[in-house]
């Protein structure tokens, strides 16, 4: 039972370093965070392999500690992006503990797929009516949220699920109170 919570304290330790990390690695790319979504990868798959609690503290930690180590993500946007993050991490790790299909690959698809939808929907809501008044419309969500980081998306939904799969697989019964 202990060693249970220690695991998830580490697997979420090591993505909020990942949150931090691989903004940094894609740096020299022009506009690679609103394209590659580096801290979205981490912050999802905290929420689904160590649940609800461990995915909203890792929503809020990384992008605070990126911001306060690297000066990343700048400030006009960090707000924004710790709400948006908070609600991935918080909502991959619920919708993981809800959705039970007789699939386990469908449950992972379909808690992070949902997640995605959640914290892009709370984002944009929280820009048009906080952060961004005035400036926000619905075209710049939409070319933000799904055109821009199209890329971004591909990569979470190919690569997330590999690696619940193989954690879950390989580390699983170290794992099996995590969820």
């Amino acid at each position: 039972m202990k060693s249970t919570k220690i695991i998830r304290m580490v697997i979420a330790a090591m993505c909020i370093a990942d949150g931090v990390v691989l903004p940094i690695a894609l740096h020299t790319v022009p506009n690679a965070g609103s394209i590659f979504l580096p801290m979205h990868i981490p912050v999802l798959l905290c929420g689904l392999l160590c649940g609800p609690f461990y995915g909203l503290a890792c929503g809020i930690l990384a992008p605070l500690l990126s911001f306060l180590l690297t000066g990343m993500p700048p400030m006009a946007f960090l707000p924004s992006m710790l709400c948006e993050l908070a609600v991935y991490g918080i909502m991959a790790g619920i919708l993981y503990k809800v959705v039970k299909t007789k699939n386990k690959e469908l449950n992972i698809y379909i808690s992070l797929i949902g997640a995605m939808l959640c914290g892009r929907l709370v984002g944009g809501i929280l820009n048009a009516l906080i952060f961004s008044v005035g400036k926000y419309s619905m075209h710049i969500w939409l070319t933000s949220s799904f055109v821009t980081a199209l890329p971004g998306i591909i990569i979470q939904i190919i690569a997330i699920p590999l690696i619940v799969f193989a954690v879950e697989k390989f580390g699983g019964r170290y794992m099996k109170e995590a969820n």
